[in-house]
C-alpha cells in the first residue's frame, strides 16, 4: 500500500482525527507530503545501526539519562506540592469550620464600643466628706488620657510587648511560648501563655474563665474582631480599668490607692512596675505577705521595660535597687456613721436595685451632719452606760492571762506580750483600752496597757504604760447574785484580780475644785459593753432631712438598725396625736376631763381598767395639765370622746403608722412604730400640720453627673426669673390645721417646763417641746422632743422586749440623752421660739397648777371649760367636724384587754 493509501482522510473537517470525537471541530489546514513523511517517521522504529554507520553523538544520550535520573525527584516534588495544596485546602476548610462552629454564638463585641466597667458608688455626707463606698468590685474608672504613659508602658512591657503592632493575636509570642513550653515539658513548671492584652479584654469582659480549647478559640476570634472595631487606646483603657490587681482592687487607679495610697499621677517608676507585675498572680505577689516574690516580679518587669526601651538601663537599675514600700489606703476626710450609711444603702437598693447600686458609679449626696452625728453617738452611748451601771451588773473580765511572779514592787515581766495576744472584743469603743490587772489593793488596782504614740506610723510598736484604777471608778460593778445585781463592791478585790484583762477608759487629769475635791492625775475607769440598746434620730423639720441617726450601741456588734427597723410601742409619746385630734375637734386646752377610774365592760373578755402611773386620781383636770402629767385616765376619756377612728386617721396621715387598731388602749401607745417614723410625726408639729417624710438622701447622680433622683423639696415660682419675686410653695399635704397644731405645741412646751419631760429641757436656752413615753411593764423608754429648727427622738430598751426595771421611765433614761444631744446641737445656734399662726390668740389662765399661757381659737375663752367630760349626767361639749359643725359622738370600737395600762 502506498503512502497515500495509508494516510488517513484529512480532507473532511467533520471526520474523527486522532483522538478527537466527531463532535469536536478543527480549523482546516493544508497537509503536504512532508507532513506525511514526518508522521510516518515518528511511527517507524529506529533503524538498526550498520557497521559502516558512524556512532550516534553522546550528548543526546546524557540528556536522556539525566532526564531519566530527575524523574523520581520531580515526581516526589510534585507529590509534596500536591500534598501541600491539599493540606492548605483542608486547613482552610477546617479553619472555616472552626470559625463557623465556635463563632456562631460569640458575644457582641460591639458592646465594648460604649462599655463602661462596673464602678463603685460613693456616698457623701452633707459636708461632702466621704461616708461610704458601695461596690462588688472596688474600681475607680480613669480615662486613657488620664493614665500616665509610665503606667501604660509598664503593663505593655509585662503583658504584651507587641501590643501596638499585632492585630489582636501575636504569632511571635505564640511561637515563643510554644518553644518554651516544649522545652520545659515534664519539668513541672507551669506553661506560659501568649495571650495579648486584647485577648485578655475579650476573656475578662465577654467570656468566662473556663479552661478549654473552645474558650481559647472564641477568645482569639473575639480579639481579632475587637481590633477591627476599637482603637488601641480604647482597648488599653478597658484593660487597665477592668483588670483585678489584688486587695479587692479592680483597675490601676484603685490598685494605686490600695498598695501605695496614691493617685496614678503620683506613682514612681518602681511602683508602676510593681502594679504591672500583679496581673499574673496578684495573691502570690502581695507585698504584705510575700515581699520577696513581689520584688522579684517587679524587677522582671523593669528588665522588660528596659528591653523595650521604655526606660533606660540606668533607670531600671536604680528602680530595682529600691524596696517596695507599701502604704495601706486611708481615706482622708471621711465621716463615720455606719447605721446612717447602711440605711442609705438599703434605700438605694430598694429604689435602683443591688446591681445598679454597686456597679453604676452613682454619686449619692446625703443629709448627714457629721458633727451632729458624733454628738448623737456620744449622747446615746453615755446614756446606755449610765443605765447599765445603775441597773446592770459586772459581767466579768474580757479574758484572764497568767502572769509570772512579781519581783518586789516591780510589775511582773512579760505582761505586754500576753496582753497583745488578747483579741479586741467586738463593740469595744475606739477610745477604750484593753488593760491587764498587775496588782490589786483594797482601794485601787494597777493596770498595764499598750498605747500608740500620737502621729507614729501604723507599723510602730505600741508603748507600755501603767496607771491606777481607783475603787471609785469601779464601784458600779456589782456582782450578779441569784440572777439579780448584788450589793456594791467594798474593795477592789471584789471586782478584779491580777491577770484579769478588762476594758478601761483613760480619764484625763483633773485640777482641784475647792478644798473638798483634790486634783487627780490620769487614771483608768472600768468599762463594759452594755446589754441595753437605744436609738436616736435628729432631723430638720422644715425639710425632713435627717441630720443624725444612731441605730444602736455599735454597728460592729449588730447591724440591726433600731432607729429604722425596730417596731416598738411608743407608750405615752403617742398621746400628742390623741390631744391633737381633740384640738382639731374644737376642744379647748382648758377643757376639763375627769381623772378618775375608768372601767370598760367587755362582756366575756372581762373588764379593762387602765390606771395612772402615780396610781392616784386628780378629779377634773384641764387638758393642758393632763398632757403635762401624762394622765392615762384623762387620755382614755379624750380618745373615747373624740373617737379612735379620728385618731387613727390622724396618725396614719402623719406617717406614724400604716394602720392601727381602733381600740382605746391604742390611745395610750399600744401601737407599733419606729424612731424614724416618730420623728416625721413630731416634725409635722413644727411645720403647722403638714406631713413630713424623713429623708436621708438628697440626690443621686450617675457617673456622668446627671441627676437620676432628687428628694422632694419646696416648689418655687419665679426662682429662675431675676425680674420676679420668688414665691415658695410647700407641696406636702396639710393633714391638720395649723391652729390646732400650735395649740398642741404650746401644751407640749409645758410638758417640758413643768411635766414629765422636765429633765429634757434643763440648760437648753431655746424653746423646747416634747413628750415622754414609757410602755407597759417599762419595756420601752422614749423622749420625743423638738425645737423650732430640730426634732430629736430617743428610744431605750432591749432588743428582745423585756422590762428595764420598775420605775425606769422615758423621763429618767431617754430625756437625759435628748438633753445631752440638744445641748451640743444648739450650742452655736441662736435661741428661737415657736411662731403662732394666724387665727389663734395667746391667753394666760390659772390651770390649778399655776399660771400658764395657751393658744385659743376664735370662740374659745382662756381658762373656760364646758361641762366636765367624763362625769355621769353632765352634758359634754359637742365634737366638731373639719367644717366646724357638730358631729355625732363616735364609738371607741373594740378593746384589747391583754394590753393593760400603758404609761
Amino acid at each position: 500500500m502506498s503512502d497515500r493509501d495509508r494516510a488517513p482522510n484529512l480532507t473532511d473537517g467533520n471526520q474523527p482525527i486522532g483522538n478527537l470525537t466527531a463532535g469536536e471541530r478543527l480549523a482546516p489546514r493544508t497537509v503536504t507530503a512532508t507532513h506525511i513523511e514526518r508522521s510516518a517517521a515518528r511511527r517507524a522504529p529506529p533503524p538498526e545501526p550498520s557497521d559502516g554507520d558512524p556512532p550516534p553523538p553522546e550528548r543526546p544520550r546524557r540528556a536522556r539519562a539525566k532526564r531519566r535520573r530527575r524523574g523520581p525527584i520531580a515526581r516526589l516534588f510534585g507529590w509534596l506540592m500536591s500534598l501541600a495544596i491539599v493540606g492548605f485546602v483542608v486547613a482552610v476548610a477546617a479553619g472555616f469550620a472552626v470559625i463557623r462552629h465556635y463563632g456562631a454564638d460569640l458575644p457582641d463585641h460591639e458592646t465594648l464600643t460604649h462599655y463602661q466597667p462596673p464602678m463603685m458608688s460613693r456616698v457623701y455626707a452633707g459636708d461632702s466628706r466621704l461616708l461610704a463606698e458601695l461596690a462588688t468590685e472596688r474600681r475607680i474608672f480613669v480615662p486613657s488620657s488620664a493614665i500616665p504613659d509610665l503606667v501604660k508602658r509598664a503593663f505593655i512591657s509585662a503583658e504584651d510587648q507587641n501590643f501596638f503592632e499585632h492585630k489582636g493575636v501575636d504569632p511571635i509570642a505564640i511561637a515563643r511560648a510554644a518553644i518554651f513550653d516544649i522545652m520545659q515539658y515534664g519539668s513541672g513548671k507551669r506553661p506560659i501563655g501568649a495571650s495579648t492584652i486584647t485577648q485578655q479584654v475579650a476573656k475578662n469582659m465577654l467570656l468566662s474563665n473556663e479552661v478549654s480549647i473552645r474558650r481559647k478559640v472564641r477568645e482569639v476570634l473575639l480579639a481579632i474582631s475587637i481590633e477591627q472595631s476599637l482603637s488601641k487606646e480604647r482597648i488599653l483603657e478597658l484593660y487597665l480599668n477592668e483588670i483585678y490587681l489584688g486587695l479587692q482592687a479592680y483597675g490601676v487607679a484603685a490598685a494605686a490607692q490600695s498598695y501605695f495610697n496614691k493617685s496614678l499621677d503620683e506613682l514612681t517608676l518602681p511602683e508602676a512596675a510593681f502594679l504591672a507585675a500583679l496581673p499574673k498572680a496578684p495573691n502570690n505577689y502581695n507585698p504584705f505577705r510575700f515581699p520577696e516574690a513581689g520584688k522579684a516580679r517587679r524587677d522582671w518587669v523593669l528588665d522588660r521595660m528596659a528591653e523595650d526601651r521604655a526606660i533606660t538601663a540606668e533607670q531600671a537599675a536604680a528602680a530595682k535597687a529600691q524596696p517596695i514600700i507599701v502604704s495601706p489606703f486611708r481615706r482622708p476626710e471621711t465621716a463615720t456613721a455606719e447605721y446612717f450609711a447602711e440605711e442609705v444603702r438599703r434605700q438605694l437598693v430598694d429604689r435602683f436595685g443591688a446591681e445598679q447600686v454597686t456597679q453604676a458609679g452613682y454619686t449619692v449626696r446625703t443629709s448627714l451632719n457629721p458633727a451632729l452625728q458624733a454628738e448623737a453617738d456620744r449622747a446615746l452611748r453615755d446614756g446606755l452606760m449610765r443605765y447599765d451601771q445603775r441597773r446592770g451588773h459586772w459581767r466579768g473580765p474580757v479574758a484572764h492571762v497568767t502572769l509570772p511572779p512579781r519581783q518586789g514592787t516591780t510589775p511582773p515581766a512579760g505582761w505586754q506580750q500576753a496582753l497583745a495576744e488578747v483579741p479586741r472584743p467586738s463593740g469595744m469603743l475606739a477610745e477604750w483600752r484593753l488593760a491587764v490587772v498587775l496588782d490589786v489593793s483594797d482601794a485601787e488596782a494597777r493596770l498595764g496597757f499598750l498605747e500608740r504614740t500620737p502621729g507614729a506610723p501604723p507599723s510602730a510598736p505600741a508603748q507600755p504604760r501603767v496607771l491606777v484604777m481607783a475603787m471609785a471608778d469601779a464601784a458600779w460593778a456589782r456582782p450578779l447574785v441569784n440572777d439579780k445585781p448584788g450589793p456594791a463592791p467594798r474593795r477592789m478585790g471584789d471586782v478584779v484580780k491580777p491577770g484579769d484583762v478588762v476594758m478601761a477608759e483613760l480619764l484625763p487629769a483633773a485640777p482641784a475644785q475647792g478644798s473638798r475635791t483634790p486634783a487627780r492625775g490620769e487614771r483608768l475607769a472600768l468599762r463594759q459593753i452594755p446589754q441595753v440598746q437605744g436609738a436616736l434620730v435628729a432631723l430638720d423639720p422644715a425639710t425632713g432631712r435627717v441630720l443624725a441617726l444612731s441605730g444602736g450601741w455599735s454597728f460592729e456588734t449588730s447591724q440591726f438598725n433600731r432607729a429604722t427597723q425596730a417596731m416598738r410601742q411608743p407608750g405615752s409619746s403617742f398621746k400628742p396625736y390623741v390631744y391633737l385630734a381633740a384640738m382639731q375637734a374644737g376642744i379647748s386646752p382648758s377643757q376639763r376631763f375627769l381623772d378618775a377610774p375608768f372601767v370598760l365592760d367587755q362582756g366575756a373578755a372581762g373588764k379593762w381598767r387602765p390606771g395612772n402611773y402615780s396610781q392616784s386620781f386628780s378629779g377634773p383636770v384641764p387638758l393642758r395639765v393632763a398632757l403635762e402629767k401624762s394622765l392615762n385616765l384623762v387620755t382614755v376619756r379624750v380618745a373615747d370622746k373624740v373617737g379612735m377612728e379620728r385618731i387613727a386617721q390622724l396618725a396614719i396621715g402623719l406617717g406614724v403608722v400604716d394602720d392601727m387598731p381602733r381600740v382605746l388602749p391604742a390611745a395610750l401607745g399600744a401601737v407599733e412604730t419606729t424612731v424614724l417614723r416618730q420623728a416625721g410625726g413630731y416634725a409635722s408639729f413644727v411645720v403647722g400640720g403638714r406631713r413630713v417624710t424623713p429623708s436621708l438622701i438628697d440626690s443621686v447622680q450617675d457617673r456622668d453627673g446627671h441627676v437620676v433622683w432628687r428628694a422632694a423639696s419646696l416648689e418655687c415660682d419665679g426662682c429662675d426669673d431675676p425680674t420676679r419675686r420668688p414665691d415658695l410653695h410647700d407641696p406636702r399635704p396639710q393633714v391638720v390645721d395649723a391652729a390646732s397644731v400650735f395649740q398642741l405645741v404650746t401644751m407640749l412646751q409645758g410638758a417640758v417646763q413643768r411635766g414629765t419631760g422636765h429633765p429634757a429641757g434643763i440648760g437648753i436656752k431655746t424653746a423646747v417641746a416634747g413628750k415622754t413615753g414609757t410602755s407597759q411593764d417599762f419595756q420601752d423608754n422614749w423622749f420625743a422632743g423638738f425645737t423650732p429648727d430640730m426634732v430629736t427622738i430617743v428610744w431605750v430598751g432591749f432588743d428582745t422586749p423585756a422590762s428595764l426595771g420598775n420605775n425606769e421611765t422615758g423621763g429618767g433614761n431617754a430625756a437625759p440623752i435628748f438633753r445631752a444631744f440638744m445641748t451640743a446641737a444648739q450650742q452655736n445656734r441662736p435661741p428661737l421660739r415657736f411662731i403662732a399662726p394666724p387665727g389663734v390668740t395667746m391667753g394666760a389662765w390659772d390651770s390649778g397648777s399655776g399660771m400658764v399661757t395657751d393658744a385659743f381659737k376664735p370662740g374659745q375663752e382662756p381658762g373656760a371649760s364646758a361641762a366636765i367630760i367624763g362625769v355621769p349626767g353632765q352634758e359634754a361639749p359637742p365634737v366638731l367636724g373639719p367644717d366646724g359643725t357638730p358631729i355625732a359622738r363616735p364609738l371607741a370600737g373594740g378593746v384589747d384587754s391583754a394590753l393593760g395600762g400603758l404609761y
